[in-house]
């Protein structure tokens, strides 16, 4: 899969809070199950981190937990 490298814009806006990304620590993220799409800009992790959970983005993405008799893995 190849994938096209491009600098955002200087005043690409946080898909969380809205603020400039350049003005904190920038993450690009894409969707790459399906096409790779267009990437989503979030200025900071807590941005992302609060995106995910609000989003219940992360339901069902995660391996099955099966504990034994005593609770225990």
């Amino acid at each position: 899969m190849s994938t096209v490298v491009a600098t955002p814009d200087a005043d690409e806006t946080c898909a969380y809070c809205e603020s400039r990304i350049f003005d904190h620590d920038p993450i690009c993220v894409r969707d790459c199950d399906e096409d790779c799409g267009s990437p989503v800009y979030f200025c900071n992790y807590a941005c992302l981190s609060a995106y995910i959970d609000e989003n219940s983005l992360t339901t069902g993405d995660a391996c099955e937990w099966k504990p034994d008799e005593s609770g225990c893995c």
